[in-house]
């Protein structure tokens, strides 16, 4: 059943009742999974949540990657759909997924993202160089806290020696996020800029900077605001929501391998910062030459399945 009210929401109207829905889901999920972590994890264990400080004790670290998980569902996957139930009434439909995926795209995607490797290390790179002003400098010491912090959660999250483990926070870091933010930031956010702009570029750039500013991590928003770029151009080419998840989730499970075979000395540590150093600009100009050329590639291969122009993104 299709409400009517929500049906016809203006777009700023329909982006403040998704923001609603989104806290709503979030706290709903929180709430029960601080319930089923009592008996779960124990009482005492919950009542005091481990932070960065504890992420020696294996107890404190499966306790946060419940939560995580707990996230993902709450504030990612679940509200797109509640939200397309409400707005479309199909899911699919409002979400881009009932759009099929050709090999060649999903393989042009999958090089895409592999040849833009050195480009997002340069620009991570360049992003960690950043400075403030001094009467700044209490930001930016909290900045670089919360970065520290941020690479310390990770380290502990990705840190495992069994293929069990590999699998899991491929599941967790690339699977869950992959499906959760491109259903948020490009199925809602991005649709609801665009509506609201009457311009695909505005919503994906818009879309790209929250995206990038959500995860909390200042001297990697750079990369992420190109890669949130990437993902929406690439919604909007190809016109099927399975395009985005699919370059997110490689971009994701890349690192989360990589890692895990460097920790195991299967590969070598320099892979983590292929296309930064000294020849960076080197790397990086034929990156993004390659990147040119296969996006070309792509828009055209896609022409027919484009999404439509932004005033028709709802029919």
């Amino acid at each position: 059943m299709v409400f009517s009210a929500f049906r016809g929401m203006k777009p700023f109207p329909q982006l403040m009742f998704s923001v609603f829905v989104i806290v709503v889901s979030f706290l709903a999920f929180f709430v029960l999974a601080l319930i089923i972590a009592v008996p779960a994890f124990g009482i005492d264990s919950v009542l005091n949540m481990p932070g960065v400080n504890d992420l020696g004790n294996p107890q404190s670290v499966a306790i946060l990657k419940y939560f995580q998980i707990v996230q993902s569902l709450g504030l990612f996957i679940v509200p797109p759909i509640v939200l397309g139930w409400l707005y479309l009434g199909n899911i699919s439909k409002y979400l881009f997924l009932n759009k099929s995926v050709t090999l060649s795209s999903a393989l042009i995607v999958l090089i895409l993202m592999f040849i833009a490797t050195p480009a997002i290390n340069l620009t991570g790179e360049l992003n960690t160089k950043m400075q403030l002003p001094d009467w700044l400098s209490g930001i930016e010491r909290w900045m670089k806290q919360t970065e520290e912090s941020a690479a310390q959660l990770t380290e502990a999250f990705l840190n495992v020696k069994t293929t069990a483990g590999l699998v899991f926070n491929i599941f967790m870091v690339a699977l869950l996020p992959a499906i959760g933010e491109e259903f948020l930031f490009r199925g809602v956010i991005q649709r609801s800029f665009t509506r609201m702009t009457k311009s695909h570029h505005w919503g994906i750039w818009i879309s790209a900077i929250f995206f990038s500013a959500l995860h909390m991590q200042f001297y990697g928003f750079l990369p992420r605001l190109l890669l949130g770029a990437l993902f929406g151009y690439l919604l909007v080419w190809s016109g099927s929501m399975w395009i985005p998840i699919l370059a997110h989730f490689f971009n994701n499970a890349f690192a989360v391998i990589s890692l895990y075979m460097i920790d195991n000395g299967m590969m070598s540590p320099e892979v983590e910062t292929f296309g930064s150093g000294e020849h960076s600009m080197y790397y990086a100009f034929i990156s993004l030459v390659f990147i040119g050329v296969l996006l070309f590639w792509f828009k055209n291969q896609n022409k027919g399945s484009m999404l439509p122009y932004p005033e028709n993104i709802d029919n």
